[in-house]
């Protein structure tokens, strides 16, 4: 996936934020998808995790929140949700915000898709792209974005057909602070559905891109089907030949 350029990740990080205009209705559904957890050590400090799943129900109402704050129009509103939804890979990942608040130890984290898991039902998949500053020792503050697979890729299956819940997971590994206990969130989203976010020109827009990417898809998979087959024929015209001559002798 191609990396989200510091100019969209400034944006989507603003998500975290408390917004001062229309703050209630946003503040509610955030408080919904945000979860959090303090650690606490005698010994080492304190160490605060936070998490947001980006919901549809998320997602939407911070366009909207957006859209009032700048007072823009519906065509401004249509064409701020495309690049917004497209930035976030949304037809391929599940975006979830993390942000640690370390008063304790350095954290060393890197590789950190090995110490982050998102399980969805009874599997757990690791990070297919994440906030590589995640790598670095750091103290205080330290937040960015993991992208989780959306479909499987053997099947291509969507990973969230049917579930009721996802729970991202910790390795106590991640600070000493934790004294082995593992972090885990869970978000009920039964009842969250993406494709309400793809309405209006929107729709047709991310449509568009995602037919294009299968076209793309398929060409490539025809030309190699294509060439494989030029490959059998060609193999069986020379065995061909070869039976022929032995059949003379």
């Amino acid at each position: 996936m191609k990396k989200i350029s510091l100019l969209v990740a400034s944006l989507l990080l603003l998500m975290a934020m408390p917004l001062t205009a229309n703050a209630d209705a946003f503040d509610q559904v955030m408080q919904r998808w945000t979860k959090k957890q303090l650690f606490q050590s005698d010994m080492d400090g304190n160490l605060a995790v936070k998490a947001i799943y980006y919901s549809a129900e998320y997602m939407e109402a911070y366009i909207q929140s957006e859209a009032k704050k700048n007072l823009w129009t519906e065509s401004e509103t249509e064409d701020f949700k495309y690049k917004f939804l497209t930035a976030l890979n949304l037809n391929e990942t599940i975006p979830i915000y993390i942000e640690f608040v370390n008063n304790g130890p350095t954290m060393h984290l890197g590789p950190f898709d090995n110490m982050v898991s998102l399980r969805i039902k009874n599997k757990t998949y690791k990070p297919i792209e994440y906030d590589k500053r995640f790598n670095f020792g750091f103290q205080g503050q330290k937040d960015g974005l993991v992208f989780f697979p959306r479909y499987d890729v053997k099947t291509g299956k969507d990973l969230l057909e049917g579930v009721k819940s996802v729970r991202l997971e910790f390795k106590p590994a991640i600070s000493p602070i934790l004294d082995g206990k593992a972090p885990f969130y869970i978000w009920d989203i039964a009842k969250d559905d993406p494709d309400k976010l793809y309405q209006g020109s929107t729709a047709a827009r991310m449509e568009t891109d995602r037919l294009i990417k299968r076209l793309e898809r398929l060409r490539k998979d025809k030309a190699d089907e294509e060439s494989k087959l030029a490959s059998i024929n060609s193999e069986i015209a020379t065995i061909q030949a070869r039976l022929d001559e032995l059949a003379k002798q």
